[in-house]
C-alpha cells in the first residue's frame, strides 16, 4: 500500500521535480544519450559508458524500462540476445539531452 500511495504523490509533484527525479540515477542520462542513436545491445552500451559496472547498467537499464523510457527486445536465441531501444516517451527526452549538450558546449566545454 505504501508503494502505491509514494507513487501517486510522485505523479502530483511538479513535473520539473519529477523529471529531474527519473533522471538524476547516475549515467542515466548517457543511457538515454547512447539510444537516441539506435537499438543497442548491452554489451555495446557497457563499452559506450566506460567506467560503469554491469549491476549499475544492469539497474539503470530496468529502471528506464519501468518508467517506460526504453523497451526491452529478449531474441529466443543460444546465448539469449536482447536490444533496448527509446520508446516515444523516451525520444521525447532527446531535445532535453541536446540541450544539455548545447549548454556544456557553450558555458562548460574548452572550446580547444
Amino acid at each position: 500500500m505504501e508503494l502505491i500511495e509514494s507513487h501517486l504523490i510522485d505523479k502530483s509533484i511538479c513535473p520539473v521535480a519529477r523529471t529531474a527525479q527519473v533522471l538524476s540515477g547516475k549515467w542515466t542520462i548517457l543511457i538515454i544519450r547512447d539510444l537516441a542513436t539506435g537499438v543497442k545491445r548491452f554489451n555495446q552500451l557497457e563499452r559506450s559508458l566506460q567506467g560503469i559496472s554491469p549491476k549499475t547498467l544492469s539497474e539503470r537499464l530496468r529502471s528506464l524500462e519501468e518508467e517506460g523510457i526504453i523497451s526491452r527486445r529478449t531474441f529466443a536465441e543460444a546465448p539469449p540476445r536482447v536490444e533496448y531501444s527509446l520508446t516515444e516517451k523516451g525520444y521525447d527526452l532527446v531535445p532535453v539531452i541536446d540541450s544539455m549538450r548545447n549548454y556544456g558546449k557553450k558555458w562548460l566545454c574548452d572550446d580547444k
